[in-house]
């Protein structure tokens, strides 16, 4: 019988039900029973949509950044060695990856990291880990959102000679987040931002249709979605195997001399900035519940996607570094839109539109898998009694979190419209190896707690894989943090918020429920009773 809690307190048995961990059978016949998500999702499905989320702003944006650095300085580039910067994020993907693996076969129901973590480390631990992703998807869907917006403004500003003046070129403040559109504005006067009561007013419209568009094709389904991101992927790897094949004739050997002009301080800056490319492999844990075999598909979906998106992306770098210098200063532009830039050098400017085309696709297909990555963790926090079981509404006829996906689309308007989005980007990549980092812990203990449960995927050479994975991503999370300027500090202060709302609100309905249940099999009982007398 359900053990009764007299009031939801933080003094009876407090530290029991922080600990309290969540029993895997429990979880997987809540999932068969109740959660009412279609099973739709082949191993095909499952590559596209890892392809989808890791091929996307990273390969398009944030490679100029990692080859040359940032222009304040902040960050040192790895030059030509930026390949080596790639297998090394890779490396310390697959670690954590193969991880993965085993728990979405063994477990295979919506949330991925947060259920693992709450069948081995309990319930605050649990919720905690769900905060952090929050971070990961929420706020790089908003991130990667605007990215969309400013690859979109590039895009029509090409089309300036056919196009009205206002369509080529919007206002800046129809098209940016406030604290860009306010650094632009100091820099050039003549911009004009309208103010209300002395408050600049953006509206990033581009992003808010594109947030809007990515809402209502989830809605749809899962299975559309999938095709949707199909669709993307196969135009921007053909977009991607055009630069590599035509860039190759404009490779210039000496551009790959010096090789690390930063040393191994500019590889490993380089692997931080581009893991943030690889976030997205581990979307795939959370839609383990709409996979039609799971335990076969999934690790195939994960570790594919991964191999797909390293080979291309170590191709892309040394065809990019090969193509400019990255050993000096570079141009604005080229840390911009890198490979468009690379093209426009050549002279090869169709090759540049088509990029731009092609960057607007993977930004798309991002989109889709952070979005639905989201809503799935949610819906798992809510079937725990974190947040509001309302969240837990299907769509009638296409069986998809309904109110939540709104719910996200609604919360990362609001985010496009009030956030900074360079730091927010930025902490990504320490929710991201935060919660990589607890699902490596989170296989070893399991390994010990419960080594008799069937593993369909087993991660290999344990527990040397998971301790590997915790130093590669704890290695990179240290060495981003120790330097100047970093947001790092911000990190915690998300962790304290997280705790407060759990304590506040997370902490006293799940015992509110727990009293439920034990009041309705005091009840059952006593029925049972009368009757037999």
């Amino acid at each position: 019988m359900a053990e009764k809690f007299n009031r939801a307190t933080f003094t009876r048995n407090f530290l029991k039900n922080l600990t309290r961990i969540k029993n895997p059978d429990e979880m997987l016949a809540e999932a068969n029973e109740g959660s009412g998500l279609e099973k739709t999702l082949g191993v095909w499905d499952l590559i596209l949509l890892g392809v989808g989320a890791i091929i996307g702003s990273g390969i398009f944006a944030v490679v100029g950044i990692a080859a040359a650095g940032s222009p304040d300085g902040s960050s040192l580039g790895a030059g030509p060695a930026l390949a080596v910067s790639m297998i090394i994020a890779a490396i310390a993907c697959v670690f954590s990856a193969l991880c993965y693996s085993e728990f979405a076969t063994m477990i295979p129901v919506a949330g991925g990291a947060y259920t693992y973590t709450f069948a081995t480390l309990g319930e605050f631990a649990a919720w905690m880990v769900g905060w952090v992703l929050m971070l990961e998807y929420a706020i790089g869907f908003i991130a990667v959102a605007c990215a969309w917006s400013n690859y979109f403004v590039q895009f029509m500003a090409g089309f300036e000679k056919v196009l009205p003046s206002w369509l080529a070129h919007p206002p800046v403040w129809l098209t940016t987040d406030v604290f860009s559109a306010s650094k632009i504005a100091a820099a050039n006067p003549d911009v004009f931002i309208p103010t209300l009561f002395g408050v600049p007013i953006c509206i990033n419209l581009p992003a808010i249709v594109m947030v809007i568009l990515t809402t209502l094709i989830l809605i749809k389904g899962t299975k559309d979605s999938a095709k949707m991101a199909g669709i993307m992927v196969f135009i921007k790897l053909a977009v991607i195997a055009l630069f590599v094949l035509a860039g190759a004739f404009y490779v210039t050997p000496e551009n790959w001399t010096p090789f690390a002009p930063n040393g191994f301080n500019g590889i490993f800056a380089g692997a931080f900035i581009i893991f943030f490319a690889y976030i997205g492999f581990d979307a795939l844990a959370t839609t383990a519940e709409e996979c039609k075999n799971p335990q076969k598909d999934l690790p195939i979906g994960i570790i594919g996607s991964l191999i797909v998106t390293t080979i291309v992306y170590v191709l892309v770098a040394l065809i990019m570094t090969g193509m400019i210098s990255t050993s000096g200063n570079v141009p604005t532009e080229f840390l911009k839109a890198p490979l468009s830039f690379c093209m426009s050098m050549v002279h090869q400017d169709w090759i540049a539109g088509l990029i731009s085309i092609g960057a607007l696709a993977g930004l798309t297909s991002v989109l889709l898998v952070m979005e639905m990555a989201t809503t799935r963790i949610l819906f798992a926090m809510s079937r725990d009694h974190f947040i509001s079981k309302r969240f837990q509404r299907i769509h009638p006829k296409f069986k998809t979190p309904v109110l939540l996906t709104w719910t996200v689309g609604a919360l990362a308007i609001l985010g496009i419209l009030t956030l900074n989005l360079n730091i927010a980007a930025e902490l990504c990549n320490y929710g991201t190896f935060t919660s990589f980092i607890i699902v490596c812990v989170a296989v070893l203990i399991l390994r010990h707690t419960d080594p008799n449960r069937p593993r369909p995927f087993k991660v290999p050479f344990s527990p040397v894989t998971p301790i590997l994975g915790i130093i590669c991503c704890g290695g990179l999370m240290v060495y981003k943090s120790l330097e100047a300027g970093s947001s790092a500090l911000l990190f915690p202060v998300w962790l304290g918020v997280g705790a407060i709302i759990y304590l506040l609100y997370g902490f006293i309905r799940n015992r509110d429920n727990e009293n439920k249940i034990h009041r309705e099999l005091v009840s059952g009982f006593l029925k049972d009773s009368d009757e037999s007398k």
